[in-house]
């Protein structure tokens, strides 16, 4: 039976939840606002919202979430910038004082061994009750299409309808509310590429592991640039 834990009560539960391993390859973790999600950070300031998930004591998920004041006067939609833009949020709220009113779900992460068994759906679940218990009215996720090829659009490939992620997210009742066509960006020299990926890039568009958009290059300005869509979603509550 699956038992949810966080790390208010179970800190000693982050380094074994972030062994699970991750979505994506390691050039995710180099974005701008990467280290804005960190466990630490979260831990730190909101730890009722980084859930480990456990059967007995072994954990076999993680679920992170961060709060945001949403809407406001100068945040009638949800943004365009998506993971990024919410990680902004946060800390803009945190740094004005100001009180949240909506929960972002950031990651939901399952083991490979216990995928296949609804423990993704135990955890929204589970982040639905955390975000009533806090008093917020809304749950968004800025959903990773984790199926999409690299090189096609997002719009194309939404019209297709074959997105495994985002059908979870629909058959548990969530609604489609935007896309965020550039919802994590991630810069970097030409060796700091090949470095993240193993990829040496030339100019133009290449394809690199753990991506579902094309890199961007130019070898004259020895630069990369990833640019990643996601697709809100609201859990209604």
């Amino acid at each position: 039976m699956i038992r949810f834990e966080d790390l208010a009560t179970r800190p000693d539960l982050r380094i074994p939840a972030l062994q699970l391993g991750f979505v994506g390859g390691e050039f995710l973790g180099q974005g701008l606002t990467a280290g804005l999600a960190s466990s630490k950070r979260i831990a730190a300031h909101w730890p009722e919202f980084f859930l480990v998930l456990l059967d007995g004591e072994v954990p076999v998920a993680r679920a992170a979430a961060i709060p945001v004041a949403f809407p406001a006067a100068e945040r009638p939609e949800l943004p365009d910038h998506g993971w990024d833009g919410a990680l902004v949020w946060a800390a803009e709220d945190h740094l004005d004082g100001r009180e949240p009113t909506t929960l972002v779900a950031l990651e939901v992460y399952v083991a490979e061994s216990a995928r296949g068994q609804g423990i993704a759906a135990q955890a929204l679940a589970e982040l639905k009750n955390r975000a009533r218990r806090a008093g917020l009215s809304r749950l968004v996720v800025p959903v990773r299409p984790t199926g999409k090829p690299p090189l096609e659009s997002i719009v194309d490939y939404l019209g297709r309808g074959a997105d495994p992620w985002l059908r979870s997210h629909e058959r548990l009742g969530a609604e489609f509310r935007k896309i965020a066509p550039f919802a994590m960006t991630v810069t970097g020299t030409l060796a700091q590429w090949e470095q993240w990926t193993g990829v040496r890039l030339g100019d133009g568009h290449t394809v690199v592991p753990g991506g579902i958009a094309p890199v961007l290059a130019s070898t004259e300005q020895d630069l990369g640039v990833y640019v990643e869509p996601n697709v809100w979603y609201e859990h209604p509550l």
